[in-house]
């Protein structure tokens, strides 16, 4: 089925809202192509095509494990302040081209750190481009805002995440609002091996969430409630246990849900397979996200074309779905941001009423 175009060209116009997007797996294919030339990264054969290759994962891919390789270009090429801070400047004016209004842009501080920086240094860099992207994108007649997630990784020890968790606290007035948990959940399941890390983030203010549900089901998703989040990314599998999703329900702990990355992932058997269409409609908060823009050669309208179809939502769901999203984000400290970016919902809604029906 294809889409009518004045579906399609609402979504674009669709003031929107994404919260689970990484910034390595969103790197500009010819950003890492001059990047990883310029840095001895990649070899003077190397072409844009290439590079755009390597940036992407197959789809799907055989496991996560394959998903992830994907990854290992950007991580090498963004290890020094200006690449850092040019890749989340460009980034933010990409995403701003999907008409999205408010994104919560999220990444790793330890990974960057093997040429020497600092997990502050990383993440003023990283900071110092969204604010350069937010100019970018005024400058050009358009507005979006942009806070950032650090996010600390599974595989590392405690007392590294603890580290990373006190510098994302310390970045707190420079865009940093939230702290997450990510990386293979297989070989590193119990998220409550780094508790202390987000009890230094929960007392600094910062929002909550964990990756999870990527591997091991409904009980992985369980698992991560262990540690309190206001949002958990991915976490479709909690379809399968009935009163998880009460649970979920219950907590109102939002699910940050990225159907082409977990299709993409294996997660899945086909796109129209994935459960957001009966989690949304069981009453689980969810959003919806790209998660990486590059790494699944994705944008957000495409992602809302796809919820259509084939996951067949409505265009109202969609519109439910976004104005969710903006309540779910983390803007505690910045209710008149919040209150300005539903004000922007509302005035669109006004000018141009929605269809209920896709």
């Amino acid at each position: 089925m294809t889409l009518p175009a004045a579906v399609v060209g609402l979504l674009a116009r669709l003031p929107k809202v994404e919260l689970h997007l990484h910034l390595d797996g969103s790197l500009r294919p010819a950003t890492a192509f001059e990047l990883g030339l310029a840095r001895g990264v990649l070899g003077p054969a190397t072409t844009v095509a290439g590079v755009g290759a390597r940036l992407r994962a197959p789809m799907p891919c055989r496991d996560q494990a394959e998903l992830l390789a994907a990854f290992d270009l950007p991580l090498a090429i963004l290890q020094d302040t200006e690449a850092l801070e040019r890749a989340s400047a460009e980034l933010v004016e990409d995403v701003a081209g999907d008409g999205t209004i408010y994104a919560e842009v999220r990444w790793a501080p330890a990974l960057h750190t093997t040429q020497g920086l600092s997990d502050r240094q990383v993440i003023a860099a990283v900071a110092g481009g969204a604010r350069r992207g937010m100019s970018r994108v005024a400058a050009g007649g358009g507005a979006i805002e942009v806070r950032l997630i650090a996010v600390a990784m599974r595989t590392h020890a405690p007392a590294r995440n603890e580290a990373v968790a006190r510098a994302a606290v310390a970045a707190a007035g420079d865009g940093v609002v939230g702290f997450d948990l990510a990386g293979p959940e297989a070989a590193s399941p119990d998220p409550l091996a780094h508790r202390r890390a987000f009890g230094i983030a929960r007392a600094g203010g910062l929002g909550i969430s964990v990756h999870a549900g990527e591997w091991g089901g409904a009980k992985q998703v369980r698992r991560a409630l262990a540690l309190d989040p206001a949002r958990i990314a991915h976490g479709a599998p909690a379809v399968d246990d009935p009163a998880l999703m009460a649970e979920l329900r219950g907590r109102a702990v939002t699910l940050d849900l990225c159907p082409t990355s977990n299709w993409q992932a294996g997660l899945v058997p086909r796109l129209a397979d994935h459960p957001l269409p009966r989690l949304l409609r069981a009453g689980v908060p969810v959003t919806l996200s790209t998660d990486d823009r590059t790494v699944s050669d994705l944008t957000l309208p495409r992602e809302y074309e796809r919820a259509l179809e084939p996951l067949g939502l409505s265009v109202g769901e969609l519109w439910a779905m976004d104005r969710h999203a903006l309540e779910a984000a983390f803007l505690a400290h910045e209710p008149q941001t919040r209150e300005r970016l539903r004000a922007a919902m509302t005035v669109f809604e006004a000018q141009e009423p929605l269809p209920r029906e896709g």
